[in-house]
């Protein structure tokens, strides 16, 4: 069994090292790097408890403790939602991890009711279904958990620093103004797109800056404006700023920046500049409407973090909707048939 299951992670880290070859922006790196380690520590579990008897006991506390850890995790989750309402205000997006801290409270405890119901029922359909709505419900919330682990794993491995060729231009994603002006979380992107233009070598040419970013219902100017006035208050040379002052969307940040930039006759290779939760989305989105352009992530407020990386996940998630739904839906069928042909 040890084998089998060091065989199928060494295939899934087979997978992992091709699909980040062929381009590293993909959602289904993480799928393979989280599924090669888990099976991978499946494996070396099984190879030291037959090596170390005593070990058995140690592995079966970890799994008595993975209860507590999740009990802990939706304390935590909780208290961030919290933590947002009060220092963001009341969205949707900023009560998404105090919702999951919830849901990873109150699912189990839903799972074993609808079970139990089903199980006191004298109609065996009813007792049919509950066991297949119980078992359904696990299986999303597992695919779930599996997809967000990816999808946080790789945008942090993504995200990390490493060497780049110099860019031609940088794209600055936009996000909200505060009445105008340019908030801290959109600040952060600024500067770091600043600290890469000013570390052009001398002599060569510096990379073009356009901040990106369209008027929102509730803001007084573009985004694009506000961010280009900021890019040369700091000292960026006005002529290597072309703000982009139209989009609403990420997806309409990078392709009208790039009008922008074939406008201009601007060329070589092109970074974009986030925040470290958005990067990953923002390259998936990059490639999928075929540009080679790398992301950049720039520090975000520890608090705010939890709850950004859910919102990224559930919007990439959406984006890929019917994906997800083929995904599901083997199981699903699967499920209906063994509870059927066991009536028969």
């Amino acid at each position: 069994m040890t084998a089998i299951t060091a065989g199928i992670a060494v295939v899934f880290l087979l997978l992992f090292a091709t699909s980040r070859r062929q381009d590293a922006r993909r959602f289904r790196n993480g799928v393979f790097l989280v599924m090669a380690g888990g099976f991978g520590l499946v494996a070396l579990s099984g190879v030291l408890v037959a090596a170390f008897p005593a070990l058995g006991l140690l592995v079966g506390l970890a799994l008595v403790l993975v209860p507590v850890l999740v009990l802990a995790l939706a304390v935590f989750a909780i208290a961030n939602g919290i933590t947002m309402l009060r220092s963001e205000g009341r969205s949707l997006g900023n009560l998404l991890s105090l919702l999951v801290g919830i849901a990873l409270v109150g699912v189990p405890f839903i799972v074993v009711l609808v079970v139990e119901a089903g199980r006191r029922s004298t109609v065996p359909a009813l007792q049919d279904v509950a066991v297949g709505l119980g078992l359904v419900v696990v299986f999303v919330t597992g695919y779930a958990a599996l997809t967000f682990v990816a999808f946080t794993l790789w945008s942090l491995v993504y995200a990390r620093p490493r060497v780049r060729a110099l860019p031609g231009a940088l794209i600055v994603l936009g996000s909200g103004l505060i009445r105008g002006e340019v908030p801290p979380l959109l600040r952060s992107r600024l500067d770091r797109a600043l600290a890469i233009y000013r570390s052009t070598p001398e002599g060569a040419r510096r990379p073009v800056l356009v901040p990106s970013g369209g008027q929102g219902a509730d803001e007084p100017r573009p985004e694009g404006e506000a961010m280009a006035e900021y890019l040369i208050a700091q000292g960026a040379d006005p002529d290597d700023v072309l703000p982009e002052t139209a989009s609403r969307s990420t997806r309409e940040n990078l392709v009208l920046s790039g009008r922008v930039l074939a406008d201009a006759g601007r060329t070589g290779p092109t970074l974009v500049v986030t925040n470290n939760y958005h990067v990953l989305r923002a390259a998936l989105l990059a490639r999928d409407i075929g540009s080679d352009a790398d992301v950049v992530g720039s520090p975000t407020a520890a608090y705010y973090v939890p709850s950004a990386f859910l919102r990224e996940w559930v919007a990439v998630m959406v984006e890929h909707k019917l994906l997800n739904v083929l995904l599901i839906a083997p199981f699903v069928v699967l499920l209906a048939s063994l509870l059927v042909y066991a009536r028969l």
